[in-house]
């Protein structure tokens, strides 16, 4: 009996609690017989950036040639193609990592309501985190935590089991549409992805950056951070194989804690799924924000990387470059655009969302409303960052900015992050800044009285 096991999130064999699952079944009760398969919608796909494009498409590339090109690939609606598949291999079952963001959940409601139709059943299992999402709890009264802290001493205090190996002795069932989804967009370089690159990414990772990473991750400059966002995204690797190699010293410790907090977004997007685009604090709804078309063209100069501040623009610059941005600058990017250009954060995030490869729903929404003073855990929205002092204390020589702005690349050392105070530093055609930082800080506190006053 055939087993279909319908790939999402989780691109990968290895550490995959539902796939070992489907195919330890497979084996039990028949010939070990897999059908794996991939639903994609060509709407969807083509809303995605160049960037975001290619790598999904390098991701199932990858696993394809993971299972000798066995991956059946479908394009359309899951719950019609996942039946149609159902019936024409006369599988009862199809398994899947179950999903705890409200799209991934109302598509797997949808799909197991059309298989039980006729007569199939869906079987979630797993999750996509070491814990999964609505598990930590208060020991006092069960209710969930609002604060990062007290959620990660609990989070670490439940564990975790050891990755989960795939069974030998499966038959992946031949496809008959191998068709990947085709690009629309360009990517500036060739994506690389898959489950194979995402465990070297992780051990040059160790060797490279693990062990000063307290020191260094939040330093643009420096190769410090893990580059596994994407992989993450993708699911070609799983929190745990991460977790599995890590000890008690500081780098691996805050590594740690950096999983946890993309763990403790997910559980409260969850908790609640109106913040993937609405106020997890409700009075911020009202604060004044510009609209119209000035508005408008204030954001397209955020996006485009032209505001005059180096340090934001370098970041932007990135972001269209190279689909990701570091995570310091992203909270740069997003105070400039909610604090200086009092913008909602919901639009940077709708622009994160087209551009990131490494997109992820909870950490997306949930990392924008922190930077933004509304979220939980949030940083009080009083915390303007300052891009200018923000770009001498984690590009401190200036390498980032140059990296990413060649109109500044004459400018040696730190002096890169304030061109307009140098005799040639705008020669290259680079903006001055388009407002005052200071005044615009005051202007946002202002509006943040306004609804304290309410």
């Amino acid at each position: 009996m055939t087993r279909i096991f319908w790939f999402r999130k989780d691109l990968r064999l290895q550490d995959n609690e539902a796939l070992s699952s489907c195919c330890e079944t497979a084996i039990s009760d028949s010939d070990g017989s897999v059908l794996a398969c991939y639903v994609y919608q060509k709407n969807d796909f083509e809303r995605l950036s160049g960037i975001r494009q290619h790598s999904l498409t390098a991701s199932l590339e990858s696993l394809s040639l993971s299972i000798s090109g066995s991956l059946e690939i479908a394009e359309g609606d899951p719950a019609f193609e996942l039946v149609r598949l159902a019936k024409e291999h006369e599988a009862e079952y199809v398994y899947a990592t179950e999903s705890f963001d409200p799209a991934g959940i109302d598509q797997q409601q949808r799909v197991s309501a059309a298989l039980e139709a006729v007569g199939k059943k869906l079987v979630l299992a797993g999750s996509n985190y070491a814990v999964r999402p609505g598990q930590v709890v208060k020991p006092t009264d069960g209710s969930a935590y609002r604060v990062y802290t007290p959620f990660y001493k609990a989070w670490f205090d439940i564990g975790w089991p050891p990755p989960f190996q795939l069974p030998a002795g499966i038959h992946w069932v031949r496809n008959k549409h191998t068709d990947l989804p085709k690009p629309t967009k360009d990517s500036l370089f060739r994506v690389r992805a898959g489950e194979a690159f995402a465990i070297e990414t992780f051990d040059r990772f160790k060797k490279r950056a693990l062990f000063d990473y307290s020191d260094n991750r939040n330093r643009a400059d420096l190769s410090g951070t893990s580059k596994l966002s994407h992989a993450l995204a993708h699911g070609e690797i799983h929190p745990r194989t991460l977790l599995a190699d890590l000890r008690d010293t500081p780098g691996h410790n805050v590594f740690r804690k950096e999983i946890a907090w993309r763990e403790f977004y997910a559980d409260v997007l969850f908790r609640n799924p109106q913040t993937v685009n609405d106020y997890y604090v409700p009075r911020f709804a009202k604060m004044r924000y510009d609209k119209g078309k000035e508005a408008e063209k204030k954001l397209e100069i955020w996006k485009a990387g032209m505001t005059g501040f180096p340090m934001v623009d370098a970041g932007m610059r990135q972001l269209a470059r190279e689909g990701w941005m570091h995570n310091r600058v992203r909270m740069i990017v997003a105070s400039f655009l909610v604090k200086d250009l009092h913008l909602e954060w919901q639009v940077g995030a709708d622009w994160f969302e087209q551009s990131l490869s490494d997109f992820d729903p909870a950490s997306n929404s949930h990392g924008w409303q922190w930077t933004a003073g509304c979220g939980t855990d949030a940083s009080p929205y009083y915390r303007v960052f300052n891009p200018i002092l923000q770009g001498y204390k984690f590009d401190p020589n200036g390498n980032y900015v140059r990296k990413y702005i060649p109109e500044l690349a004459h400018i040696q050392g730190s002096e890169v992050h304030e061109p307009w105070l140098l005799v040639d530093g705008l020669v290259n055609g680079y903006p001055e800044p388009m407002l005052d930082h200071s005044a615009e800080r005051d202007e946002s506190l202002r509006r943040l009285e306004e609804i304290k006053e309410k």
